[in-house]
């Protein structure tokens, strides 16, 4: 199987991941429960997970990274706990369900919400967020990167706008941490919401938030935390306030081997090479007949993601296909971008996604290519 489905999840994870994990498992105690070996085993590993992660985002401290089993629970607790029904919110077209469905919720209950649109190809014209204010706006919700498309958002255009008008401002980092730059202190992000299986390379069930400097967020879920056990209320500091209940230490365990090795083959390194397999494929296949490719190509830098739809034909038919003819693992449908798949026209069809990591080759790259060709010139007939 050629896997080009790494949007979704990264795979294979270095070596080092796996083995960190079954270490874990084999010598960890609870963090934060205990002062015995295991206990103390467990918890420093915990605590170098948030030092690598806070010196990645350049948070304010490693206590400011909360851990959770994923973006979608750390984006809920991000927007749960800084917004209110007295608010009003501009987020955009690119977002996924993670950051949609929690907003929508807070809608309901009267929040104020609106989008910066996109266009018919799916850009978004962040000079635009000034016509969105209102008196009651609090905050920025958006993507860093497009899931569907790959097209990265102006992070510095939208910091500009936050910074002068005294926003929060809430970060998806699903497809780029690890991947691409992301400065908290620089950009004035109050929360890098981010998951550990996708670029970061780590395992399922590992996610988090790294909070910005003065920045409260009241917390989702209340219970153990193994400190000021005979308070009735969450404990204040974080980043217990946002951590109810035994964190997955051997996952952690996992991700911090992943953001090792990331240290060592430097994310630069990744990137560069992700991008040049990307690029491959789509200058391979954006001619073809009957093929039409979403994104914009032209930016200086995107994400490793290259979508695309033939002719007329189902996303799912396509993607099946590329699987069951050709060994290769694509990601058809919706992917969880409604109003995006709405911007570009696609809701019926969907999109059929390639997404590239760094262990994938030229030649996984150009058999794909190869693929859709073949594809394409038998829809023609």
């Amino acid at each position: 199987m050629i896997y080009l489905d790494n949007a979704a999840t990264t795979r294979p994870k270095p070596p080092e991941v796996a083995e960190a994990v079954v270490r874990a498992m084999d010598g960890f105690g609870n963090s934060g429960r205990g002062a015995h070996a295991g206990a103390l085993s467990a918890a420093r590993t915990v605590y170098s997970v948030r030092e690598k992660l806070c010196a990645l985002f350049h948070g304010p401290g490693p206590e400011h990274v909360a851990f959770t089993a994923n973006s979608t629970l750390a984006l809920n607790i991000a927007i749960s706990g800084l917004l209110g029904p007295e608010d009003h919110v501009i987020s955009t077209d690119w977002e996924h369900n993670s950051v949609l469905r929690p907003l929508y919720r807070l809608r309901e209950r009267g929040m104020g919400l609106s989008f910066l649109p996109a266009d018919r190809s799916g850009r978004l014209d962040c000079g635009a967020l000034e016509g969105l204010l209102r008196p009651n706006t609090r905050a920025v919700v958006c993507t860093h990167a497009s899931n569907l498309t790959g097209d990265l958002m102006d992070l510095p255009a939208v910091g500009t706008f936050v910074r002068r008008h005294g926003l929060l401002w809430i970060l998806d980092a699903s497809q780029t941490a690890g991947l691409f730059p992301i400065d908290m202190e620089r950009w004035g992000i109050s929360a890098v919401c981010f998951t550990g299986h996708k670029s970061l390379l780590g395992p399922h069930g590992t996610g988090g938030l790294c909070v910005g400097r003065g920045v409260e967020i009241r917390p989702f879920a209340v219970g153990g935390t193994g400190v000021q056990s005979y308070s009735e209320r969450q404990p204040e500091a974080y980043p217990t306030r946002l951590e109810a209940g035994t964190l997955n230490g051997h996952g952690l365990a996992g991700l911090g081997a992943a953001l090792d090795f990331l240290e060592r083959t430097g994310a630069d390194a990744v990137r560069v090479r992700e991008s040049a397999l990307a690029r491959r494929f789509y200058e391979g296949v954006r001619r073809l007949p009957g093929v039409r490719v979403y994104g914009d190509f032209a930016a200086p830098e995107r994400a490793p993601i290259v979508t695309l739809n033939l002719g007329d034909r189902d996303s799912g038919e396509v993607s099946d296909e590329l699987a069951e003819r050709f060994g290769i693992a694509t990601r058809p449908g919706a992917h969880c971008a409604p109003r995006l798949h709405r911007a570009l026209g696609t809701t019926d069809q969907g999109a059929v996604r390639f997404s590239w990591s760094y262990f994938n080759t030229e030649e996984e790259t150009d058999a794909a290519i190869r693929a859709v060709a073949c594809l394409a010139e038998e829809e023609r007939g």
